[in-house]
């Protein structure tokens, strides 16, 4: 059960109700609910293979859900296809974030989306000049720090480049995004570039939901915390209510008093 809200609650930006997939004679994920507000970061974690994958798969469209039901802003719906996502206004930010790094920033946030000018379908070329400057309003907005929108990706550390990955990901004005990983392999410094990011997008009302291992940062952004362990839903817990200790229980199945013992052990 979701944690009780202060509020009335309003209609989840995403909601998602018994939700199923199999994989051959693998069950992913067995009757999995999922509820997301708008304004609102929500992590989702587990140990591998608890089916944090296949859920975000689900909710992106590349692997639609074989049985359950998915509603968006209250109306249901089918999330057939990437597109049908997207159209939803759902955007994603896999882990290897698939920039192309022998092009510049410009040209990484309009990939396959590049706007053109001139009269006439023979006469147009390409707006260099209304891109950049396009370019460089969202990045300010965002708070993003580059070198320069001229800069190759592959020139930038790897917290920018998750940056310029996130950026993109709100080119087409998206309702909820989905970031995996988005902190993995980074620095204290780049971590903490892409955690105020997260939560630049919460401010802008968006919902977020954070894929991550990492219990730190999760609890650095994250309103709810939802644990799935073997494909099913085992905790939905408040962050400013719970600990790590009990996270970490209800991933691995062990007592919080278990876990509490680990953690005092590795700390002395």
């Amino acid at each position: 059960m979701r944690p009780e809200r202060d509020a009335v609650a309003a209609t989840p930006l995403l909601s998602l109700e018994g939700v199923s997939k199999r994989f051959g004679a693998v069950q992913a994920l067995s009757d999995v609910d999922f509820e997301i507000d708008a304004g609102e970061v929500v992590a989702l974690v587990g140990d591998n293979g608890a089916g944090k994958s296949t859920l975000v798969k689900v909710i992106a469209g590349t692997n639609p859900a074989d049985r359950g039901q998915v509603a968006f802003e209250g109306e249901p719906t089918h999330i057939g296809s990437p597109q049908a996502a997207a159209a939803l206004g759902i955007a994603t930010v896999y882990q290897d974030l698939a920039l192309c790094d022998n092009l510049d920033v410009v040209a990484n946030l309009y990939v396959g989306h590049e706007k053109a000018r001139g009269p006439g379908n023979n006469l147009r070329v390409l707006d260099e000049v209304g891109m950049e400057r396009h370019a460089l309003d969202l990045l300010h907005r965002l708070e993003v720090s580059i070198p320069s929108v001229r800069t190759e990706v592959a020139a930038l550390s790897g917290g920018q480049r998750q940056s310029i990955a996130v950026a993109r990901a709100t080119m087409g004005d998206p309702k909820l995004v989905i970031l995996d990983e988005p902190t993995a392999a980074l620095g204290v410094a780049q971590t903490r570039q892409v955690l105020d990011l997260v939560l630049r997008l919460r401010a802008d009302g968006l919902g977020v939901i954070v894929i991550s291992h990492n219990l730190v940062d999760v609890f650095a952004v994250a309103d709810r915390i939802v644990v799935l362990r073997l494909g099913r839903n085992v905790a939905e817990l408040t962050t400013a209510d719970t600990t790590a200790e009990e996270v970490v229980a209800a991933i691995t199945g062990a007592r919080t008093d278990e876990v509490h013992s680990t953690f005092t052990t590795e700390a002395s």
